[in-house]
């Protein structure tokens, strides 16, 4: 097989519906970031890592509760044991994406040695019981060895991916048609979902390949300036997850007819993959903006607070704290006095009592505090972000 058998890779160019969609990405992205303070995206990056952990392996119909989720980041899990594999999975997940996160600059991301690590580093975090995976015709099952390419031929529904000696040829050149410096601004954008596509046409692990390929996207968007740590395209493509799997599945297609591109693939398949894809990520930022609007956010945060001061969970005070830590990113502990109007002492108590409930954090014992979103509060501050199964 040549690698010519998954032409067309990228749509054509001069596709002005699919251009406009770049472009509203690029500018709600930008618009996004910068209405908050660093340590306010900080600790919402935090709390979206959780989210894109938790609709990603909703799209592998893994179910894990963000408590549970919380629970596995302080290594608190359950006893029964198919939960705590999930937890174990979930944090695998976040871990990886951290570390994407860390060193994407410095990273040859699109590499077949990159795709590797990613997948390496993901299963080696995962228990040896689900490093498995079960051959549906045959039923034997196989372990799937961290970051290694599978060996054999698959085939995945009526799609027949590449043999297993030549994954690595297909790598190469998707590498170096997908390298963002070998395109526009524009161009970019459109190569994440085309790239997503064509990964997941040449299937090159055994399992795992659409976690692999969704934490791909997210370095992709990472290393051309509009990182989605404020936003996930994952919850997207998970409420969506039918239409998803079937725009991916489609564009495996071979080309319909002459009007249909020259390559061996569909190039209108391809081109509504792309549409899809695009669509969602504007959605989800849309989604995040609105719940981080300033005005609303602080509402929702005061509702909040004055319902817990009369269940007698926080001190009067409270909402004065949490209005400043927003607003400034974060707040020195000589000023809690001042911004609650109490004297020290009890301004000491109406500072405890956040902290004890982790609405804010703080690095150190005594250094500043900053806002934090646990679990307890998403229904409160963040609706629908978590929703139920």
């Amino acid at each position: 097989m040549s690698t010519y058998e998954m032409e067309p890779l990228m749509p054509e160019e001069g596709n002005k519906d699919l251009e406009d969609l770049a472009i509203d990405i690029t500018v709600k992205a930008t618009n996004l970031n910068q209405q908050l303070k660093p340590q306010v995206i900080e600790a919402i990056g935090n709390l979206v890592c959780s989210m894109n952990c938790y609709y990603s392996n909703l799209i592998e119909d893994h179910y894990t509760h963000p408590i549970d989720i919380e629970k596995a980041l302080k290594e608190d899990y359950s006893t029964i044991p198919e939960k705590r594999e999930l937890q174990l999975e979930a944090k695998a997940h976040i871990e990886v994406q951290k570390l994407i996160e860390l060193n994407i600059k410095e990273s040859d991301f699109l590499s077949p040695d990159y795709i590797k690590w990613i997948h390496h580093e993901f299963y080696t975090r995962l228990p040896a019981e689900i490093r498995q995976v079960e051959n549906p015709k045959s039923g034997e099952t196989k372990e799937v060895i961290p970051g290694e390419f599978r060996k054999t031929h698959v085939q995945i529904g009526r799609h027949i991916p590449p043999d297993a000696e030549q994954i690595e040829s297909f790598l190469k050149r998707f590498q170096t048609v997908y390298n963002p410096e070998n395109h526009s601004k524009v161009r970019q954008i459109i190569a994440i979902p085309a790239s997503h596509q064509r990964f997941s046409w040449i299937h090159p692990f055994y399992d795992g390949n659409g976690r692999v390929v969704r934490l791909l996207s997210h370095a992709y968007f990472l290393k051309i300036g509009l990182g989605s740590s404020m936003w996930s395209v994952s919850r997207g493509l998970a409420r969506t997850v039918n239409e998803y799997k079937s725009l991916l599945a489609l564009a495996d297609q071979s080309r319909k007819n002459d009007f249909d591109g020259r390559g061996n693939l569909s190039a209108s398949a391809l081109l509504e993959f792309c549409q899809y894809f695009l669509t969602t990520c504007i959605d989800q930022i849309d989604f995040m903006s609105s719940l981080l609007k300033p005005e609303s956010l602080l509402d929702r945060i005061e509702k909040y607070t004055y319902e817990e001061i009369e269940k007698k969970n926080l001190h009067p005070g409270s909402f004065n704290l949490l209005r400043e830590a927003y607003y400034t990113g974060e707040i020195e502990r000589g000023k809690v006095s001042q911004i609650t109007g109490y004297a020290e002492r009890q301004a000491r108590k109406v500072l405890t009592k956040l902290l004890d409930n982790q609405l804010l954090a703080s690095d150190t014992l005594r250094g500043p505090v900053k806002l934090n979103f646990p679990v307890s509060i998403l229904d409160s501050w963040f609706p629908n972000l978590f929703p139920e199964k």
